[in-house]
C-alpha cells in the first residue's frame, strides 16, 4: 500500500513532465516530420523568446502579482534595437544594451507602481502595456524596420552555435539557481505566500516586489530582441497576446496565480508544451483560427489536470 502511495506521489509531483512527454509522443505519432532535426531546432529557435517571457512572468506570479505588459515590452525591445541600428548606425551590441536598459526602466516603472504606490499588478501592468505599445508604434512609425545582415541575425547563426538558444539555456540555469538555491528566491516565494509575515520579519518587501518586475521587463525585452534577430526585422506589433501564453505556461507548470508556488523548470516545460501544440497543428495544416480554439481547450485540459492533482495532494 505504501509503495502505491509513493508511486502516486511521484506521478502527482511530476505531472507537468508527464503531460509534456505524452504530448511529445502523440506529436511523433501524428507526423513523421515532427521528430526531425530541422523541426526540433526550429522549435527551440522559435521558443527562445517565449520561454524567457514565461520565466519573467513566473517571478512576478511567485509574489502574487501579474505582468500584462510583457508583450508590449517585447515590441519596444525589438523596435528600439532595430531603429538604433538602422537609422542611427549604432553598433548592434550597444543597441541591444540600450534596448535592455529601456526594458528594465519599463519594468521598474511597473514595479514602482505596484510596490510603492500600491497599484494592483493587473492595473499597473495594463497601463504600462498601453504605454509600451505606444512607444513601439511611435519609434517605428508603425512600420517594420529592416535590419542589415550580420547584425542581430548573428544571434541565430548556425556558425556561432545558435547564440539565442545558448543564452536562453544560460538564463534558465541562472533562474533555476536563483529560485531554488538563493535567499532571494526563497524570499520572493515567501512574499507570495504571506507578505505580512515577511514584513514582520524585517525584510523590505517593496524592494523584492520592484525587483521581479525589473526581471520581467529585462527578459521580455531580450525576448523581443531574439524575435527581431530571427526575422531580421524590428516590428512594433510583435508580442501581441504573449502575456497570455506566458501566464498559461506558468499555470501548466503548476504555478499558483495566488503566489507562493511555482517552478522555473516546470514553467519552461509548460512553455514547450504550448510550443508542441502549435507546432503539430502547423505540421497537420490546421488553419490558424481553429488552432486558437483547439489550443484553448488543450490548455483547459492541462490546467484541469494540475487542479485535480493538486487537490489529490492535499
Amino acid at each position: 500500500m505504501k509503495k502505491n502511495n509513493k508511486v502516486g506521489k511521484i506521478l502527482l509531483d511530476n505531472n507537468t513532465y508527464i503531460i509534456f512527454l505524452a504530448l511529445f509522443i502523440i506529436c511523433c505519432l501524428l507526423s513523421d516530420k515532427f521528430f526531425s532535426y530541422l523541426n526540433l531546432r526550429n522549435i527551440l529557435l522559435q521558443q527562445a523568446g517565449p520561454i524567457l517571457v514565461a520565466v519573467g512572468m513566473l517571478m512576478v506570479i511567485l509574489t502574487g502579482g501579474i505582468d500584462l505588459s510583457v508583450g508590449s515590452v517585447m515590441a519596444v525591445g525589438s523596435s528600439l534595437a532595430a531603429v538604433l541600428m538602422s537609422s542611427m548606425n549604432v553598433p548592434w551590441g550597444l543597441a541591444i544594451l540600450i534596448a535592455l536598459a529601456v526594458g528594465v526602466v519599463l519594468g521598474a516603472f511597473t514595479g514602482f507602481l505596484v510596490a510603492y504606490l500600491n497599484f494592483q499588478g493587473f492595473v499597473a501592468s495594463l497601463a504600462v502595456m498601453t504605454i509600451a505599445r505606444g512607444i513601439a508604434y511611435t519609434i517605428t512609425n508603425a512600420t517594420p524596420v529592416n535590419l542589415k545582415s550580420g547584425t542581430l541575425n548573428t544571434l541565430t547563426s548556425k556558425q556561432f552555435g545558435y547564440p539565442i538558444i545558448i543564452i536562453t539555456i544560460l538564463m534558465i540555469l541562472i533562474f533555476i539557481i536563483l529560485e531554488k538555491y538563493t535567499a532571494y528566491g526563497r524570499i520572493v516565494i515567501a512574499v507570495g505566500s504571506n507578505s505580512e509575515a515577511v514584513k514582520l520579519s524585517g525584510i523590505r518587501v517593496k524592494r523584492y516586489l520592484l525587483s521581479v518586475y525589473v526581471i520581467s521587463g529585462f527578459l521580455a525585452t531580450l525576448a523581443g530582441i531574439f524575435i527581431a534577430a530571427r526575422s531580421n526585422v524590428g516590428n512594433s506589433t510583435i508580442g501581441e497576446g504573449q502575456e497570455l501564453d506566458a501566464i498559461a505556461a506558468c499555470v501548466i507548470g503548476g504555478a499558483s496565480l495566488a503566489g507562493g508556488k511555482g517552478s522555473v523548470t516546470k514553467t519552461v516545460i509548460g512553455a514547450l508544451t504550448l510550443a508542441l501544440i502549435g507546432n503539430i497543428m502547423n505540421l497537420l495544416a490546421v488553419p490558424a483560427y481553429p488552432q486558437r480554439i483547439i489550443k484553448g481547450f488543450i490548455i483547459i485540459v492541462a490546467v484541469l489536470l494540475q487542479v485535480v492533482t493538486d487537490r489529490d495532494k492535499q
